[in-house]
């Protein structure tokens, strides 16, 4: 067993962002092509954002730091520090209202 600091990604990978030009950040915490589980961490400077995008399947949103908008074309909804969200099973884009970090959780299909 093994135990992953979600504190310290958190403090690495909003480090990172800040200074890159893209203004973001990313790190498979858990799983990849090979499982059905997949939880990444990622990180968003202050007004950057992730431009809509089709939905990965079952979802979830946690923000760990910060605050995020999480949109789609006709809703959206302010998320912040320990707030989960399920992500719409449709085009929806993510905004960072502040310097955040979130762990999307998906369950694909193999």
């Amino acid at each position: 067993m093994e135990a992953i600091s979600l504190t310290a990604l958190v403090q690495e990978h909003l480090t990172i962002a800040r200074a890159a030009t893209s203004g973001r950040s990313s790190h498979t915490v858990f799983g990849g092509h090979d499982h059905r589980l997949r939880q990444t961490l990622i990180a968003l400077a202050a007004g950057q954002e992730l431009a809509e995008h089709e939905s990965p399947g079952e979802a979830t949103l946690h923000v760990l730091a910060g605050a995020v908008q999480l949109t789609t074309a006709t809703d959206s909804i302010q998320l912040s520090v320990g707030d989960i969200a399920v992500i719409p099973d449709e085009r929806h884009g993510l905004h960072a209202l502040e310097d955040c970090a979130v762990l999307l959780t998906v369950a694909q299909t193999l």
